[in-house]
């Protein structure tokens, strides 16, 4: 399975250019589109959905069979195949999540009565929901939610399954209860996560690319992109007076405190001074370090941009 972008451009009627350009090989497993608000990511999930069209450009599903796809002029056989978990969906609070997985499970097509029992469980135990199928959704958390959105994307068995902003908000047991889930499904599909949160995308992809302003700045395997940067991100505690010197002088790619100091991050090629030690890089040096060199790019033209 693979899905093949190519060349994709959007503008709202406001002005706002979304995507630009966007081209991606993104192949069967968990993909992270990684990005701050703002970086055109639903923009991309919501045309790769089938809910808007783009300016320009092509989206090509292929199958292992050699079958295709056109996902931008077959959207009713692309959406067959599709699994679309949005960063907000309703639900009916008065429901119980069989119930309404049950309903779902009709409109997707499993009209046999025993059938539907099977798939209706199947995915209830799958989604660790099982024991609450008879509350109402009004009742359940942020992550059982979630969970159960996912349980109605994966009705029919999707080759596609695309998941935006899906740990936004959970707390820590319930983002690592949806991540687990979402490391199960991901084997025989192509599942894309778009996101903010890094460690999302450290944790569970084989590749991924940053977004910003509606344009690719990276994509890359993770451990690749990480090794590339080893030897050269450094570090330094400094006070609080001694940061605007310190990001004047140089390539500032993150900071954050430390016991009331500010422990800032820089990029350089060679140490920039005694007073900075080595750093072992992660996936967050990666993308805060794309992303600082991108505003420095960028800084003398700011535009509109879209979620």
């Amino acid at each position: 399975m693979h899905l093949a972008i190519r060349g994709v451009s959007k503008t709202y009627p406001n002005g706002v250019r979304a995507l630009r350009d966007v081209t991606l090989d993104i192949p069967s497993g968990m993909y992270g589109l990684l990005g701050p608000n703002g970086a055109g990511k639903s923009s991309l999930m919501r045309t790769l959905a089938t809910l808007q069209e783009p300016d320009v450009g092509t989206v090509t599903l292929e199958r292992p069979d050699g079958t295709r796809i056109d996902v931008l002029r077959e959207k009713d056989r692309l959406r067959r195949t599709l699994g679309y978990l949005p960063q907000e969906f309703g639900v009916y609070p008065s429901v119980s999540a069989e119930r309404l997985l049950d309903h779902f499970a009709v409109l997707e097509g499993f009209t046999e009565k025993g059938a539907r029992r099977r798939v209706v469980e199947a995915l209830l135990r799958q989604t660790n929901l099982w024991d609450v199928r008879k509350e109402r959704l009004g009742g359940y958390s942020g992550g059982m939610r979630q969970r159960f959105g996912i349980a109605v994307a994966l009705l029919g068995g999707p080759e596609l399954i695309i998941v935006d902003e899906p740990t936004a908000g959970l707390d820590p047991a319930e983002r690592v209860r949806f991540l687990n889930l979402l490391s199960e499904i991901g084997e025989n599909s192509v599942v894309i996560l778009s996101t903010h949160i890094v460690e999302d995308v450290a944790e569970l992809c084989r590749r991924m690319a940053i977004i910003d302003r509606g344009q690719i700045l990276l994509e890359a395997e993770p451990l690749e992109a990480i090794d590339a940067l080893r030897g050269r991100v450094w570090r330094r505690v400094v006070a609080k007076h001694e940061l605007p010197e310190v990001e004047r002088r140089h390539r500032v790619i993150a900071t954050k405190l430390l016991a009331g100091r500010t422990l800032v991050h820089v990029h350089a090629d060679e140490r920039p001074g005694d007073e900075f030690e080595p750093v072992e890089p992660d996936l967050e040096d990666v993308y805060f370090s794309v992303m600082a060199g991108h505003e420095g790019a960028r800084a003398a033209a700011p535009e509109l941009v879209a979620r």
